[in-house]
């Protein structure tokens, strides 16, 4: 089975980056007890103020799907979208490199 990852671009509504930023954290935190997630970064942009990135490596693409019912998530979601301007994400298919296991 192939891994599944995703790049997703968030842009926050004006001056709600760092309140964004702090739910996807909770939401990385919480993904360290999901063995099929493997890897949920938050990175910041220092030259747009309100863009957040978000990379996730997934054992699977069924496996990520599933992560999007769990009520958690949802609870996140729901906590996050009046913060959400826009939504950009790209699919990737991870093939290797350091931080990831490949079996």
């Amino acid at each position: 089975m192939s891994k599944f990852g995703m790049y997703a671009k968030f842009t926050a509504k004006p001056g709600q980056r760092d309140a964004l930023a702090a739910i996807l954290l909770e939401s990385a935190a919480a993904a360290e007890a999901v063995d099929e997630c493997e890897l949920y970064i938050i990175n910041i942009s220092d030259t747009e103020p309100d863009i957040l990135w978000v990379t996730e490596v997934w054992s699977s693409p069924e496996d990520h799907a599933a992560s999007l019912t769990l009520e958690d998530t949802q609870a996140a979601i729901r906590r996050a979208m009046p913060l959400i301007a826009g939504v950009e994400s790209t699919k990737i298919k991870p093939v290797g490199g350091k931080g990831l296991l490949f079996s």
